[in-house]
């Protein structure tokens, strides 16, 4: 877990980190959960964002995350 490793002090409440995400062309505000159960962080994508970058269930998305 090299984000928590180095970056653990940055999280909020919960878990929660303060992010910047891309898929395609969109780049948006978010945050990205920090998952006990998984051991990992978790990138909730709104609605808005899955309908704009035309996602549908199960798909296989490429994301890139700033920190």
């Amino acid at each position: 877990m090299e984000i928590r490793g180095n970056l653990k002090w940055q999280e909020e409440g919960w878990g929660r980190m303060k992010a910047f995400a891309k898929i395609g062309e969109l780049t948006w505000e978010t945050a990205i959960w920090f998952d006990t159960k998984r051991n990992t962080y978790i990138l909730p994508i709104k609605a808005q964002i899955r309908s704009k970058a035309n996602i549908g269930v199960n798909a296989n998305i490429e994301t890139t995350i700033w920190i």
